[in-house]
């Protein structure tokens, strides 16, 4: 008797199923990791704490005199300064200058210039730079293993499109208590609520790497040694400076360089500051637009002589293809979002991490009845669905509470923070070994409640009664998400 072929949503089915069980785990951390990512400067005011809260009203062009002022006595012979100015999501100037291939930084008092010495740490930057290019590996090895999740979870979108007959009604269907069932509706109604913006997030992120993966036309169009230096240039806010004259010769001031940029793209829009050659008859300064209230992260900035002022270039505009490029890359990221609209960015990536979570566990529990044959890798994925999903909730306040204890002098503290990261989640997998993936859920989830419960703890202890709004807010947040876990731990059986 002739087989039947399986027809098209049949065959989908299967594809929807492995392309998420593969690229599951790693996809559930790059959510959440990405969308804490989205309060990541707010987080590193937090893990900062020693740093004055930002003034409620700044002036930008005395805060870059003050930075310029602190550079002038500590970068002297620098070949270029950058001054990241505090826009209204930070609280300091990042400075940094060059000494041909080195490259130092430092904190500024945006009141002052002094320099601040907080404790080291990788602030929210660890969680962004996790989610697109992990850690321990090299950063191009790292953006390739993301890149195919990344693909991986188009597939496994686009397939349960098609696998979804009720697309609509599901959205509305929800039973709790009712074993499978119930798994199967939470993947349904987390994937039909979320499903715009995770098909534009996966999207996007694969554009903005898209010269790791598809590097060929830059190849063929700039060559091998050319490729690299000249996307930087189109892509970034660089520019073309002349030699070192080795003459001496007055800065111009920076005022009147600001105003003109302001009377362009507005009030307080001017992200950064660069100088190059500083103190040199061949001096250049750049004024570059900040990526806040715009979509398109695309390049913007004027160029002027650094010793007559004279405006020499400027990039207001760029053509369509880069357009494109920067508007997937600036959607992506969200920086022009205002706060609703992050909180939003925020809840999405969560809801993502619930759909990714929901698919793994109803995954598993659809072939406990399998033979004895697949077992063993059905015990597997327990295990490691509880490790990933629960141990990394677990991970995350072991980073923020490492930061909290660690000692103040520590030798390379901030490296210290993140290996408590990784610890706490290879402790997790240990355990989750020890006691099998369907018995650990409970003791992982109520190790979670304790860690997130203890960060508003250890803060009253450390800094006593917090008093700027941010800290309330990231503690009550910490308090939430602890009850949160303590819950799953009560209701998982």
């Amino acid at each position: 008797m002739e087989t039947k072929a399986p027809g098209l949503r049949q065959a989908m089915a299967g594809l929807h199923a492995w392309a998420g069980v593969l690229a599951g785990w790693l996809l559930y951390a790059i959510f959440v990791t990405g969308g804490i990512s989205y309060f990541r400067e707010e987080l590193t005011q937090w893990l900062r704490p020693e740093l004055p809260a930002r003034p409620a009203v700044l002036d930008q062009v005395a805060a870059t005199q003050h930075a310029l002022a602190t550079l002038a006595r500590v970068a002297v012979g620098a070949d270029r300064w950058q001054i990241d100015l505090p826009v209204p999501r930070n609280n300091v100037i990042e400075a940094s200058w060059e000494r041909g291939d080195h490259r130092e930084r430092a904190l500024l008092s945006p009141a002052d210039g002094a320099q601040l010495h907080p404790r080291a740490t990788h602030g929210g930057e660890f969680f962004y730079y996790f989610h697109f290019q992990l850690h321990y590996l090299p950063g191009t090895l790292g953006r390739w293993i993301v890149g195919l999740c990344a693909m991986m979870a188009l597939v496994a979108l686009l397939s349960g499109v098609i696998v979804h007959r009720r697309i609509f009604s599901d959205f509305f269907t929800f039973r709790p208590g009712k074993g499978q069932r119930s798994w199967l509706d939470a993947h349904n109604v987390s994937s039909v609520l979320g499903l715009p913006f995770y098909v534009m997030i996966v999207y996007t992120g694969l554009v903005t790497l898209m010269l790791t993966y598809m590097p060929w036309g830059a190849l063929a169009a700039f060559g091998q040694q050319q490729a690299r230096p000249a996307m930087a240039m189109a892509m970034q806010a660089r520019f073309e400076t002349p030699a070192w004259r080795n003459l001496a010769a007055p800065p111009v001031p920076i005022a009147p360089l600001m105003a003109q940029a302001s009377l362009r793209w507005g009030n307080d829009s001017i992200g950064r500051v660069i100088v190059m050659h500083p103190g040199d008859a061949a001096a250049r300064v750049a004024i570059v637009r900040g990526d806040g209230g715009r979509i398109s992260v695309a390049p913007a900035y004027l160029l002027f002589h650094g010793v007559t002022g004279a405006l020499l270039g400027e990039r207001a505009r760029s053509g369509p293809v880069l357009t494109t490029w920067g508007t997937a890359y600036g959607l992506h990221l969200g920086r022009y979002a205002d706060s609703a609209l992050r909180w939003l960015y925020f809840g999405s990536s969560l809801l993502g991490a619930a759909m990714v979570a929901t698919g793994l566990v109803l995954w598993t529990v659809k072939r406990r009845s399998k033979p004895s044959a697949a077992l063993t890798w059905l015990r597997f994925t327990e295990a490691g669905n509880a490790a990933c999903v629960a141990g990394l909730l677990a991970a995350v306040p072991t980073f923020l509470l490492s930061n909290r204890l660690l000692p103040p002098d520590l030798g390379d503290r901030a490296q210290w923070e993140v290996h408590s990261f990784f610890l706490c989640w290879g402790a997790a997998t240990l355990f989750v070994g020890w006691r099998g993936g369907r018995e650990s859920w409970r003791g992982l989830w109520r190790l979670a409640a304790m860690l997130w419960i203890a960060l508003p703890m250890a803060d009253y202890v450390q800094l006593g009664q917090p008093a700027r709004p941010l800290f309330i807010g990231f503690d009550s947040a910490f308090a939430m998400m602890g009850l949160l876990c303590a819950y799953l731990g009560l209701r998982t059986r």
